[in-house]
């Protein structure tokens, strides 16, 4: 595909404008004197999106490809194995789910209302077992399915809704209504995330979920949700899975869930403004119930992270990382093309050259005295466990990783006004992307669109969450080089129509200008902390600073 029809013709000036960034600013002696190579992070990025790395799914043929081509680059590049026992990677253990033969439909009315897996319906789950029946259960809305102290707010009150399927909304009250300010306005909290009301619904011991799909409040079509969760479902290996999980994980395009309150004399529209108010409690949908079977093949396979490092010449055991997750979505149903190889070009092969590029450029300058560990996750798109695996169990200590960089669907359409900031408000390194953006004749914005949650769907949260300083920065805002109208295009028909479908695909024409600014800015500040005694903290209010302060006697 060609995204942007004149980028070949105009990417050698904006390349070398932002390639020479580097040498612009003023430096520390420290500074890696290699720049970044637009046709080296290209070339990885074409490799690993290949039909041949079959969409890069976990537990597959194709993991063993990503994980000799990203150990011999790092090799290559001049950093040494960061994983366990002395190689290059950690493993990662996981229980796959697989569901099939799934028949689903609603009771209402005396009617009944067959829905179709991928359709009206997907259903999965992530329970260990051999298959999952529910017979008739009760329907109950629950609103947006949040229990959350601290903010005065209960969607369940008293309501016992064990062995029942609740109905829920995505996101959080806020995002229909703002001016709440409940959970923040419209930054989304953890609470609005689907993992969250998976997990809340288990610890009520509902039978199962259906989340009601909506195009703004998820942030993605309905397409993504069947590209995502039709296929095998993964997770860690929890001791008492039961507890954490229900035995029906589901979503239900908004049109069937309209259609199924009208069914039970229900305005559906009517209960969303309700749910938005803390009195609001759970509404039993008269005479509707739900029925679900599906056959589950369980097994473990082991994945990997891989860890490549550089040591530190005089705190080699203080940590600064760079992360980006290796894995898209594999092989899935074919499109309207015939195309079944979900490539994952953008996402997230430019993230994993990224890092490829940067081991370069820093094992060709000056040792720092900090070291450097990349960190190419697995399992990221089965949600952020081989992120979640590292932070629960480190290769390198938390208590001394000092920040991190998480580097995620990079910007291939060219160079933009501003630094997006995902989590701004959150730690003291906002100060620092801000001056180092300002060297660039950028601005900062922060979080663009924060009721998408993106501070929660990415491999940084796990390691946030456990105190980690971690940034999340990538180009935003308005296009700084001409032509501004086709670049503008490609940038929202990724997110439109390409992002997690089989057309995530490379191009030839990328202009990674705008790439490579963000690199910059992530090698400024890393090298400025590798050799410094700086440890960035948490913002005063911030959820994630007690965590980090638990552990602050570790840090010199």
């Amino acid at each position: 595909m060609r995204l942007l029809s004149t980028a070949a013709a105009l990417a050698a000036g904006a390349l070398l404008t932002a390639c020479a960034s580097v040498g612009e600013a003023p430096v520390s002696a420290a500074a890696p004197a290699a720049a970044f190579e637009a046709a080296r992070l290209l070339e990885h990025a074409r490799v690993l999106s290949d039909d041949s790395f079959e969409g890069r799914g976990i537990g597959t043929p194709a993991e063993d490809k990503v994980v000799r081509y990203l150990s011999e680059q790092y090799a290559a590049a001049g950093f040494q194995p960061g994983g366990e026992d002395g190689g290059w990677t950690q493993a990662v253990t996981l229980n796959r789910f697989t569901a099939s033969a799934v028949e689903a439909r609603f009771e209402v009315g005396g009617e009944t209302v067959p829905l179709t897996q991928g359709q009206q319906i997907v259903v999965s789950t992530r329970l260990p077992g051999e298959a999952v029946a529910l017979n008739d259960a009760p329907l109950v809305f629950a609103g947006y399915g949040i229990t959350a102290p601290e903010r005065n707010w209960d969607d369940f009150k008293d309501v016992d809704v064990r062995g029942k399927v609740i109905v829920v909304l995505v996101n959080d009250a806020d995002f229909e209504q703002p001016e709440l300010d409940t959970f923040n306005g419209r930054a989304m909290t953890y609470y609005g995330r689907w993992t969250y009301k998976y997990e809340e619904a288990a610890r009520r011991g509902a039978a199962g979920v259906i989340i009601v799909h909506e195009n703004a409040p998820a942030s993605y079509g309905w397409a993504t949700v069947t590209n995502s969760w039709s296929g095998p479902q993964f997770d860690i290996v929890r001791e008492n899975a039961a507890a954490e999980r229900v035995p029906v994980e589901s979503w239900i395009q908004r049109d069937v869930a309209v259609d199924l309150f009208r069914a039970a004399g229900l305005d559906f529209e009517a209960l969303k403004v309700q749910a938005r108010n803390r009195d609001f409690r759970p509404v039993e949908l008269p005479g509707a119930t739900f029925s679900g079977s599906f056959d589950v093949a369980t097994s473990q396979i082991v994945t990997r992270n891989v860890l490549a490092r550089l040591p530190g010449t005089t705190h080699p055991d203080e940590t600064i990382l760079y992360t980006a997750h290796w894995d898209h979505i594999g092989v899935g149903e074919p499109d309207a093309s015939g195309d079944a190889i979900f490539n994952g070009a953008v996402d997230n092969a430019t993230g994993t050259a990224a890092l490829l590029e940067l081991a370069r450029v820093w094992a060709a300058g000056p040792r720092p005295e900090r070291s450097i560990v990349m960190i190419s996750f697995t399992a990221e798109e089965s949600g952020l466990l081989g992120s979640e695996y590292y932070a629960a169990n480190p290769v390198w200590p938390l208590e001394t990783t000092v920040a991190g960089f998480n580097l995620d669907a990079m910007n291939v359409y060219g160079r933009v006004a501003n630094l997006g900031v995902v989590g701004h408000g959150q730690s003291e390194l906002d100060e620092r992307l801000a001056a180092a953006a300002a060297r660039q004749g950028r601005g900062i914005e922060p979080d663009a669109n924060p009721a998408a949650g993106s501070y929660f769907r990415s491999d940084h949260f796990p390691l946030a969450k456990r105190g980690v300083p971690m940034a999340y920065a990538e180009g935003s805002g308005d296009f700084r080089d001409a032509p501004v109208e086709p670049r503008e295009a490609a940038r929202n028909e990724y997110g439109t129509k390409r992002y997690h479908q089989a057309d995530d695909e490379w191009s030839a024409d990328w202009d990674l200008a705008g790439q490579i600014e963000d690199m910059d800015v992530a090698l400024w500040i890393v090298r400025d902390l590798a050799n410094s005694r700086d440890w960035p903290g948490w913002k005063p209010g911030s959820e994630f600073g007690p965590a980090r302060a638990a552990s602050a006697t570790a840090r010199r």
